[in-house]
């Protein structure tokens, strides 16, 4: 029963933060110098290990499809497998993966250390709310740069299984029967799923990292724990919501 209150607790302080920051959205366009550095940071710097584990899980995907369908007569299908399963599921989820490991432990860190060593106090005692210049930024930052991120995870994944199928002698599927496959299965409906998906679980990690940095108590050894709690929270949730958000999808 203590367990539950103190992650109701949780629950509620995260909810609370969010409140106190979109308070001051009309601030945003005074801080753009600010928003333009966490996309920069949030986007740019993330997308060269998006791109890389993108293309191999699209590889991967179609080297074990292949394999699988040889059997059934149906590698003529495999852009379809790839394609939707990247667009829906992969894409989305792996993105926020490599988000909340990359990014979410960069802000927990930063703000945690801000927390222990009285920064954030003397932000407040000069009447700077942390949620203006700390909080908004980032969240109006991942609004923008997640759904350009899961687009670019998903070209890489169906051109990374393009050229598998294309270039492994057991598969033999040439590209353009690939494409002609992935686009006659595929809605737009299946794309702009995948993109709200990640546009949740985006939002959702920054929020929770931005909320246990800032809460960070004791010395320097509790930014270390409070960055592996960012993370693995992040995961967690990840995984939760990726099922009650594909049900609600599925459900509309």
């Amino acid at each position: 029963m203590n367990y539950l209150t103190i992650i109701i607790g949780h629950i509620g302080g995260t909810l609370l933060l969010l409140v106190r920051s979109l308070k001051f959205l009309p601030t945003l366009p005074r801080q753009f110098a600010r928003f333009m550095e966490q996309c920069y940071l949030i986007g740019y710097t993330s997308l060269p290990i998006v791109t890389i584990l993108s293309f191999f899980i699209g590889s991967v995907l179609a080297l074990q499809s292949g394999y699988s369908m040889e059997n059934f007569g149906a590698k003529q299908f495999i852009g379809t497998l790839v394609g939707l399963t990247m667009a829906r599921e992969l894409g989305p989820v792996m993105v926020a993966i490599l988000i909340a490991g990359r990014v979410g432990s960069a802000i927990t860190a930063e703000l945690a250390s801000m927390k222990v060593y009285q920064e954030i106090d003397a932000l407040t005692t000069m009447n700077i709310p942390p949620e203006r210049m700390l909080v908004l930024p980032r969240l109006a930052a991942i609004v923008v740069m997640m759904p350009v991120l899961a687009i670019i995870a998903n070209l890489c994944g169906w051109y990374g299984g393009a050229l598998v199928c294309q270039y492994t002698h057991s598969i033999s599927v040439d590209s353009e029967a690939y494409f002609t496959a992935l686009k006659a299965y595929m809605k737009r409906s299946d794309v702009t799923d995948g993109l709200i998906k990640a546009e949740v679980f985006g939002f959702v990690i920054i929020l929770v990292c931005c909320y246990i940095g800032l809460n960070t108590r004791g010395g320097p050894r509790e930014i270390g724990a409070s960055v592996t709690k960012a993370v693995v929270t992040s995961l967690i949730l990840i995984l939760v919501l990726d099922y009650f958000v594909t049900k609600a999808l599925l459900m509309s």
